[in-house]
């Protein structure tokens, strides 16, 4: 599998969701996202990946959370979360083989990314 992790190692759920993927033999590919941002376009396809719009992969209770500002322009609020990365939920784990993703939240949710075979430890 070729997973892809948003990863912040400060988070307690983004350990654990790694610490999972690590258990059933994935080691994957790890973004730490406050060293290395997403770009905009990448922000707009994680955001399609997840099905949701750009302001669901916001973490609202951030300081810099622009409830004032978020509006009907994704692209706009994509550069925007660029370029405040903290906002951005974590981790959020891509199966980029499978062209979906998942936030891990809580983390056994990245299980659903794993073939049957990969929950057994």
């Amino acid at each position: 599998m070729n997973i892809t992790i948003y990863h912040n190692p400060n988070c307690s759920k983004s350990r654990k969701t790694l610490e999972i993927l690590r258990q059933n033999g994935i080691e994957p590919r790890i973004v730490e996202y406050l060293r290395a941002p997403p770009d905009e376009n990448t922000i707009m396809k994680l955001a399609n990946l997840l099905d949701v719009g750009v302001a669901d992969i916001m973490r609202k209770g951030e300081a810099e959370y622009p409830a004032d500002k978020i509006a009907d322009d994704e692209q706009a609020l994509a550069r925007w979360l660029s370029e405040h990365p903290r906002v951005m939920q974590r981790p959020i784990v891509v199966d980029e083989d499978g062209r979906q993703a998942v936030i891990g939240r809580p983390p056994e949710s990245v299980l659903a990314l794993l073939p049957e075979s990969g929950t057994e430890s």
